[in-house]
């Protein structure tokens, strides 16, 4: 069907129609920041899709380039090869990177991505952001001499931390070394199983990121924009009904509602594309996160970035018109409605919030600390308490309705009456309000509770560190190192005291056998006997209780052998001994590690782990630390968007009374009405919701912990309730600005 000039000019004038009709509506205002918010954050949920999907398929790209190849014959004929071995390290309280050393069988072998020459004998390579990292612990020279900066097609993405090092005294191959010939396998080639970078190791899996996003961003998105599409709904009906009257069609009505939508969608869709098109031409630090945003890998997918405004701009719009055509039960009736049937339900299900509450947080210890019932019932009681959480705010604000009602009734107050009356005769509107915020925070608060309870065992590793701090540490030689190296090590670090705890099972003993000098036992308060003495390594020493306690063992008996630095040496050489070294000052004063590990790369052909006891179990923990960050941005990105969700609808509701509020300026001789009736009407139920929301969502979480300590904080607690609290300000104060607004507008007539 082609379209004809009139056709096109009555799209114009009725496109034109919607527009005007957007401006002069009683919630116009409203609904145009409603749409304008919604598009925004829906263009930012889609875009974060986007941009979640283009980091994880760069960084594959990029991983799956430098992935070192094999030969294809026996290694001993690959003159033009490498050898090749991926270990690792750390900066204090970061998690672990990658430490690649290389051994090139001769000078014109392939080089490694990144690099443009291959680094001297006992020079490293480091990327620039592991430098800028650790500055502070003089990671130059930690390897050897600085010899160059990895480039950017090297690194998986700009900030990613990594180091190749060449040993002084070469790489042997061993059956923890690989040989390589190239990088960037081909199809049906062989990979060498030893690809640099712990990414896969330490990141979730694309679809959890994905899954997140979608769940704390772009559903609460999606409700904002359903909320704001029925903004004004009263008056919009009408309209509806009085253009299908003069006969207009469906398509007509549509192009009304879609004229209306128009402008705050598309500044909405303007706003969001902005915030991509800034990802894509810069590299962005995300907020509370710290991780920075590659703007590389988002211009692989810079087309399907651009098309989210648009596609964005276009659901708005079809929402909007769907929502504007749908038939409304009782539209055209012209019964009252009734408050009976949320007056018969509503206490009922109030009536069992506690019981929920107390199932849920009480009920799992009735069961053993492994069971499923535990789990079962914890569960259970949360789903009740999310169905009858609003129920009860709703409850209370009707009893503290019926109550200001009788307060404003006997001080003459009119504001504090009218919106009395109208929380007690509608609390079914005030759950409906409050049920998205609730569920946030209570889904918000389990999110950030499980998170910490996968990582306990570096929970466990922080009590350790925050007992003895770096009071004593382990040294352990990575390889076979000769008894020779350890001496010298021992010789060089001057001012602190060695032993070596060599675990149960090994040197003919079946309990824990503490290895050292006079000097070293003296420092621990331990006696130094000629003969082997027993202790109770309870008992002993903080820093050894904690060396000891990260050390497999049956029972806490200690036996302790006096020995020279030649024998702790012959204990502590081979690769699997079990056996483990630690140092110590003798005045008990902090170590320092960035030292000790710049000193074992110079005495030790591949350096050593240099680490507090349970700090093997900390480094890993620090990847769930750093998503725990993502969670805790997302949840509260998705709770300030459900709160702005139900406060904008509770304003729409309450200024579509304006108009019946207006004569009250006259009859009480001021505006004061408006503010009391927004701060009960609008404040207090999302205040409310806000404050008892985040404590009972706290204590729901209370039975996921270690240990009985929650990783639910005062200060996460804190920081909820006050976004709550402000967003709940914010609106209460533009409603009572719009409200105000229309009372000074309003004139009376004889209608």
């Amino acid at each position: 069907m082609t379209a004809t000039p009139d056709t096109l000019r009555l799209a114009r004038r009725l496109l034109t129609i919607g527009r005007v009709a957007g401006r002069r509506a009683e919630a116009g205002g409203v609904r145009f920041v409603a749409l304008l918010l919604a598009a925004a954050v829906l263009s930012l949920g889609l875009g974060s899709l986007v941009g979640v999907h283009a980091v994880y398929a760069g960084k594959e790209e990029r991983r799956t380039a430098r992935t070192p190849v094999a030969p294809d014959g026996a290694p001993e004929h690959a003159a033009d090869a490498t050898t090749w071995l991926v270990g690792s390290d750390w900066l204090e309280g970061e998690r672990r990177f990658s430490v690649v050393y290389i051994a090139p069988h001769k000078g014109d072998a392939p080089l490694p991505p990144g690099l443009d020459h291959w680094p001297a004998p006992g020079q490293a390579v480091l990327s620039p952001a592991l430098r800028e990292a650790g500055a502070g612990e003089d990671i130059d020279h930690r390897y050897g001499r600085l010899a160059g900066v990895i480039g950017e097609e090297g690194l998986d993405e700009p900030t990613e931390w990594l180091a190749y090092v060449r040993p002084r005294d070469g790489l042997k191959p061993d059956r923890f070394t690989a040989v390589v010939t190239g990088f960037g396998p081909a199809d049906g080639q062989v990979t060498a199983s030893l690809e640099p970078g712990s990414g896969r190791l330490d990141e979730k899996p694309e679809w959890m990121f994905q899954a997140a996003v979608i769940g704390m961003l772009l559903l609460p998105a999606v409700a904002l924009l359903v909320v704001a599409a029925r903004t004004g709904a009263h008056t919009r009906d009408r309209r509806t009904a009085l253009v299908a009257a003069l006969g207009g069609r469906r398509l007509d009505r549509a192009l009304i509602a879609t004229g209306e939508a128009a402008p705050p969608a598309a500044l909405g869709a303007l706003v969001g594309g902005a915030a991509i098109a800034t990802a894509l031409l810069h590299d962005i630090r995300v907020p509370h996160t710290g991780y920075v945003l590659s703007s590389a890998h988002l211009r692989a997918h810079g087309w399907v970035a651009a098309l989210v405004p648009v596609a964005v701009f276009l659901v708005v719009l079809g929402a909007v018109a769907l929502a504007d055509l749908a038939p409304r039960r009782g539209a055209s009736g012209t019964r009252p409605h009734s408050a009976a049937r949320a007056g018969t339900w509503l206490p009922r299900l109030a009536v069992l919030c506690p019981l929920a509450i107390i199932l849920a947080v009480r009920g799992p210890d009735l069961f053993p600390q492994d069971s499923v019932a535990r789990t079962l019932t914890s569960w259970v009681g949360i789903a009740a308490t999310v169905l009858t959480l609003p129920a009860a705010i709703g409850a209370v604000t009707a009893r503290a309705g019926r109550l200001l009602a009788a307060r404003g009734r006997a001080h003459g107050l009119p504001g504090t009456l009218v919106a009395g009356r109208r929380a007690d005769a509608h609390p079914g509107g005030t759950a409906r309000l409050v049920t998205g915020v609730t569920i946030a925070l209570i889904v918000f608060m389990q999110a950030i509770a499980w998170q910490g309870l996968f990582g306990w065992q570096a929970t466990e590793a922080q009590k350790t560190f925050d007992r003895v701090g770096r009071g004593i540490v382990t040294v352990g030689p990575r390889g076979s190192v000769s008894t020779t190296a350890l001496t010298d090590f021992f010789a060089r670090t001057r001012g602190t005291e060695a032993v070596v705890l060599v675990p149960p099972g090994i040197d003919a003993s079946t309990s824990l056998v503490l290895y050292s000098d006079c000097g070293a036992l003296t420092a621990l308060h331990l006696p130094c006997p000629e003969k082997e003495t027993r202790v109770d390594a309870r008992r002993a020493d903080p820093r050894l209780g904690e060396l000891v306690r990260w050390v497999p063992h049956r029972d806490s008996t200690l036996l302790i052998r006096r020995a020279d630095h030649r024998r702790m040496a012959e204990l502590a050489a081979p690769a699997d001994g079990g056996a483990s070294l630690a140092v110590l000052r003798p005045d008990g004063k902090a170590l320092s590690v960035p030292a000790l590990k710049r000193l074992s790369y110079e005495v030790f052909p591949r350096g050593a782990a240099v680490r507090t006891p349970g700090e093997n179990e900390l480094i890993p923990g620090i990847p769930n630390r750093d998503q725990g960050r993502w969670s805790a941005l997302l949840g509260t990105l998705g709770i300030v968007v459900l709160t702005l969700t139900a406060g904008l609808s509770a304003m729409a509701e309450f200024l579509r009374q304006g108009r019946a509020l207006a004569p009250l300026s006259v009859l009480t001789g001021g505006l004061r009405v408006f503010r009391t009736s927004a701060a009960w009407l609008v404040l207090a139920p999302l205040a409310l919701a806000g404050t008892a929301g985040t404590a009972i969502a706290a204590a729901l979480a209370s039975p996921v912990s270690v240990d009985g300590e929650s990783p639910i904080t005062g200060g996460l607690l804190l920081s909820t309730t006050t976004v709550v609290l402000a967003v709940s300000v914010l609106l209460w104060l533009w409603s009572t600005q719009v409200a105000v607004h229309q009372a000074r507008t309003w004139r009376p007539t004889g209608n």
